[in-house]
């Protein structure tokens, strides 16, 4: 299993990479820009009172004076959409940890030298539980360099709790992933089934927080449970924890139908429903 491990991990480098650099640079610049957004804080706070509500709710529950505390400007700039960012790796990632290599007919070959389904399955899932490891941590060194240009005096255990509410979710997002690409009948599927879950949850725990009659919907939302920039004062152990056992309940049927199913030769598979699926008649001999 280790070795499966360290092969998955190889194979997420130039992701690793892509993601946590970028991300890191964009975390250093946002942070030597609050001094610049607290200057002008009077003439900001004029023209966000003029937003609509339903536009300042996806960047979270604030009022124009929490936007300037460092929390608070972190939550607004940064960590508010980086659920859908990283989310898209998530997703992707988590689809394609075992089916993308079924269906370029590798996965059968694979499984041919003596490695059991479960030590394959568990190996390629802590190299993507790694891969998410790498780019918090990448981002969050970001934060940490651009903290020696600004005024935000945060300490580096209060930077990282949003980043272990964010892994939590992208752990989610990853694990619901792998366990509908074991359900459906190909990758692509899986991927934009949890695509469409992740953009709902979004959309749905934003809306909530200004019409009130989306609360018992958001409630079943996994976003509603990701604390952004609150995090810094404040890490909800509860839904922290929430999340982590969930993703790790996805995880356990996902390895349970992996260990059940038939393991396709190559390409995309199908639903198989009775009604749909017919043998053909034979012709009658002549």
């Amino acid at each position: 299993m280790i070795a499966v491990f360290l092969h998955a991990l190889a194979r997420s480098r130039g992701a690793i990479l892509g993601w946590g650099i970028s991300l890191a640079l964009l975390g250093m610049y946002l942070m030597t820009f609050y001094d610049t957004l607290a200057e002008q804080q009077e003439t900001i706070m004029q023209l966000i009172s003029n937003y609509p509500p339903e536009l300042m709710a996806f960047f979270g529950d604030m009022s124009a004076l929490t936007m300037f505390t460092p929390e608070g400007y972190l939550g607004f700039e940064f960590f508010s959409y980086m659920p859908l960012v990283l989310g898209v790796f998530a997703v992707l990632a988590g689809s394609s940890l075992l089916v993308a290599d079924e269906e370029n007919g590798i996965l059968d070959l694979v499984l041919a030298y003596p490695i059991s389904r479960t030590a394959l399955f568990m190996g390629r899932l802590l190299g993507l539980v790694a891969a998410i490891t790498a780019i918090l941590a990448l981002t969050w060194s970001g934060l940490m360099i651009g903290r020696n240009w600004s005024s935000i005096e945060l300490s580096g255990a209060e930077l990282a709790r949003p980043f272990l509410s964010l892994a939590a979710a992208l752990l989610f997002f990853g694990a619901l992933a792998l366990l509908l690409s074991m359900v459906f009948p190909s990758r692509n599927l899986a991927a934009m089934t949890a695509g469409l879950i992740l953009v709902a949850s979004y959309f749905v725990t934003s809306l909530s927080r200004i019409d009130d009659g989306l609360e018992a919907i958001a409630q079943f939302s996994p976003l509603n449970y990701y604390q952004g920039g609150n995090a810094v004062v404040d890490l909800n152990s509860n839904w922290l924890l929430g999340l982590l056992a969930v993703a790790a309940l996805l995880a356990l049927l996902a390895w349970w139908r992996f260990q059940r199913r038939d393991i396709r030769v190559a390409g995309e598979g199908s639903w198989r429903l009775p009604l749909l699926w017919r043998k053909p008649a034979a012709r009658p001999v002549r």
